[in-house]
């Protein structure tokens, strides 16, 4: 069985949208919640066109509010997909914020998103390989299998019916943490 692969640049997607203040918070900044609902929609679109099937979303792993966006700015939003395996895909997700007036941008957000491609039935299928064509794709590709491996060494060393918390008490000594343990 000969595999399906794609190159990076044939799934990637990119949205622009003038930031009104229905999408403000109290304190007159874009709200993050409705960056995030932009951020599943890009990550949906993109992971989609990849696997050119019905895509959900298993886990946001990192996002990273490094700006605030303004009201009247023009946000852009960049996904690639940056990493495949059986059935999921990472998309990584750039956010930018333009001052049109200006003509000023910042980089407010990077985004990792891990989404699954299902068939009708709910079952998870197989999404096709990716092509890698420059240092920053091998890079990205790399940095996501890091991504994946600390993740799952986490969840293994902190299961819950693993974990004995006698084992992590000099970690918590420098924080602002007090135990009253009840015995």
């Amino acid at each position: 069985m000969q595999q399906n692969f794609k190159r990076v640049e044939a799934s990637q997607v990119v949205i622009s949208e003038l930031m009104l203040p229905s999408h403000s918070n109290f304190n007159g900044k874009i709200h993050g919640g409705y960056i995030l609902s932009l951020l599943d929609q890009i990550a949906f679109a993109c992971a989609s066109k990849h696997s050119g099937a019905y895509c959900v979303t298993a886990s946001v792993d990192t996002v990273d509010f490094l700006k605030p966006i303004e009201i009247g700015e023009l946000v852009t939003m960049k996904a690639s997909v940056n990493y495949v395996g059986r059935s999921s895909m990472v998309i990584g997700i750039r956010v930018e914020s333009e001052n049109i007036q200006t003509g000023d941008i910042k980089h407010c957000n990077s985004s990792y998103f891990t989404m699954v491609a299902k068939e009708k039935d709910g079952s998870s299928i197989e999404v096709p390989g990716l092509i890698l064509n420059s240092n920053d794709e091998i890079r990205r590709f790399a940095k996501s299998i890091k991504r994946k491996n600390m993740k799952d060494h986490r969840i293994k060393e902190f299961h819950e019916t693993d974990f004995a918390s006698e084992k992590y008490l000099h970690i918590l000594e420098d924080h602002k943490a007090k135990i009253e343990l009840d015995s």
